[in-house]
């Protein structure tokens, strides 16, 4: 069974992409990069930061990795926070707070999750990349108590919630994150 390491020393990651890669098709087994082993995301872009971290894991480490590089950008902000979207502010509720003030009363509120995934092969090569991206618009006021991060102020319309307010498997389904790893799969299927 190959070892597909997920370029993340965070077990939660860890978790999430295994949420993601059940199919029975595939038969890679996950594993964290060394929290030793630090990469600096140093991209002008979610592509170029999550093949960076992909194949500088892969090359350090001589085995296939998987990275993944996301965050909201909103159309009135001129796409912020995005690629800076975890460092926003010291928490989530921080977060969300600047995001809200920065915004205003500006009536536009449209906005999108945007996701991407990238492995490599051992010599740091990209061999796939997917993207994924979902479009909603942002709140007024946080709702709901699920998910992480923005999810509370992102809504879409078409499904009337927040992703805070959506079950799991909704979520998992149509998120930015959801439609990146549905694009990647059948395609992983094939390595």
């Amino acid at each position: 069974m190959p070892v597909l390491v997920v370029a993340t020393s965070n077990p939660g990651k860890l978790q999430e992409m295994q949420a993601y890669l059940t199919d029975p098709a595939l038969d890679w087994e996950l594993m964290l990069k060394p929290a030793e082993l630090e990469i600096e995301e140093t991209g002008a872009t979610f592509a170029e930061n999550a093949c960076l971290k992909a194949s500088q894991v892969a090359q350090a480490m001589g085995k296939w990795a998987i990275a993944d590089d996301s965050g909201l950008s909103v159309d009135a902000l001129d796409g912020a926070p995005g690629l800076y979207s975890s460092r926003y502010g010291k928490s989530d509720r921080d977060r969300i707070e600047r995001l809200l003030s920065e915004l205003g009363d500006e009536p536009n509120r449209q906005a999108q999750f945007v996701c991407v995934v990238a492995i490599a092969r051992p010599d740091g090569t990209i061999v796939l990349q997917t993207e994924g991206i979902c479009r909603g618009e942002i709140l007024d006021a946080p709702r709901g108590n699920g998910g992480f991060g923005y999810d509370p102020v992102f809504y879409v319309p078409a499904h009337q919630m927040t992703f805070a307010e959506m079950p799991p498997e909704l979520k998992h389904a149509i998120s930015h994150r959801g439609l990146a790893f549905q694009a990647l799969l059948p395609q992983l299927k094939q390595l």
